[in-house]
């Protein structure tokens, strides 16, 4: 493997460095010969995908392991050298098996109730059986599990709208037992009565989150529960309620929820809930999209920086993987101006360093 040499303004810290590339880890110690790829330029950890579901795209399930790869390389190419999978119905294993793909850190299946989630997408089970689908989940994944929180319930006719899915007892119990096996936990929630049971049993992340406000929000950051907002995503709520039209209840409610969700995002923020970006790839989006969520974020009210902490440094933290420090994985972007003053930069990279190895 060659050995990389980038000089560049190192984020976050905001000082001009050189940093080397040797066997896949940084070292700030000059490397005599070594091969120089950026000279000039700001140098971010590589960004993070907190939410996307990789083996799924718009109106199918990959169907080999080229579609899984074709998925991966779209989020890589955007600069994405983290991904979380937030559950895939199709075992994505392979895309950790190449050096030329992101880490994929994988979630296991969607867990959700009969008739209560998308069709073929999760695990369906009733509430008793929740702790053990937790546990077989567990053991699937790479140190998490995803749960559907809410969802619609049709069974009632023109009064179907959004409604927890598991008792708040039987989702403490399965919270427990993840955390009991070193499992964090992240749940689907789009709207707002499933939140008092997901924050006392102190989930790990909030994907959606369009539902908190008020008080559960103080209570959220006093439990240092993250959100992932996936706002490009919710922007599609409009489009589902017109199609939802038959359940007018419903339909109105993702509307409000499609309103209020950058005022959410912006209180969350400011009561202290650490944010993550995800775009939501894979469902009714394509990959690659990280970089539109990010300035959804400091659209929605976060500051530039805290935009793009939440697709890189500070989301690289959260999900177990250092920034640009010694000894580091040798993850990177380079970008030819400063990301914080003007995040369209993030949409053209200059240089894309993963394990090491240039990819672009």
């Amino acid at each position: 493997m060659r050995v990389l040499h980038v000089r560049g303004v190192v984020l976050p810290d905001g000082e001009e460095r050189d940093l080397y590339a040797v066997d896949g880890r940084l070292t700030y110690e000059r490397v005599p010969g070594a091969e120089t790829v950026a000279d000039r330029g700001w140098v971010v950890p590589g960004l993070v995908d907190c939410h996307c579901h990789v083996g799924m795209e718009p109106g199918r399930f990959a169907e080999s392991d080229r579609m899984l790869a074709e998925h991966a390389t779209a989020d890589r190419d955007a600069g994405a050298l983290l991904l979380r999978d937030c559950g895939s119905p199709v075992d994505n294993r392979s895309v950790q098996a190449r050096d030329d793909l992101p880490r994929l850190i994988r979630a296991g299946r969607h867990i959700a109730r009969p008739k209560r989630y998308l069709r073929e997408l999760g695990v369906e089970v009733e509430p008793p059986e929740l702790v053990g689908a937790v546990e077989e989940q567990a053991a699937r994944g790479d140190g998490w599990v995803k749960l559907v929180g809410d969802w619609i319930d049709r069974s009632v006719g023109d009064a179907a709208d959004l409604v927890p899915l598991w008792p708040d007892d039987v989702l403490a119990a399965a919270v427990d037992r993840a955390h009991e096996l070193g499992v964090r936990v992240a749940v689907h929630a789009f709207g707002e009565d499933s939140l008092p049971g997901l924050v006392a049993a102190a989930v790990d992340t909030i994907e959606h989150a369009t539902g908190l406000a008020g008080a559960l929000v103080d209570e959220a950051a006093r439990r240092g529960i993250r959100i992932t907002p996936t706002l490009i995503n919710i922007d599609t709520f409009p489009a589902i309620a017109e199609r939802a039209a038959r359940f007018p209840l419903y339909a109105t409610h993702m509307r409000t929820l499609h309103r209020h969700s950058r005022q959410r995002v912006r209180d969350a923020y400011a009561a202290g809930v650490p944010v993550l970006a995800g775009s939501d790839a894979g469902g009714s989006l394509p990959h690659g999209l990280v970089v539109r969520e990010i300035r959804a974020l400091h659209e929605a009210g976060l500051p530039a920086e805290a935009a793009l902490a939440a697709g890189s440094w500070a989301a690289r933290d959260f999900l177990g993987l250092p920034g640009l420090v010694e000894g580091a994985p040798a993850d990177l972007v380079v970008y030819a101006a400063d990301p914080r003053a003007d995040l369209s930069v993030l949409a053209a990279p200059h240089r894309i360093v993963l394990r090491g190895r240039v990819i672009r």
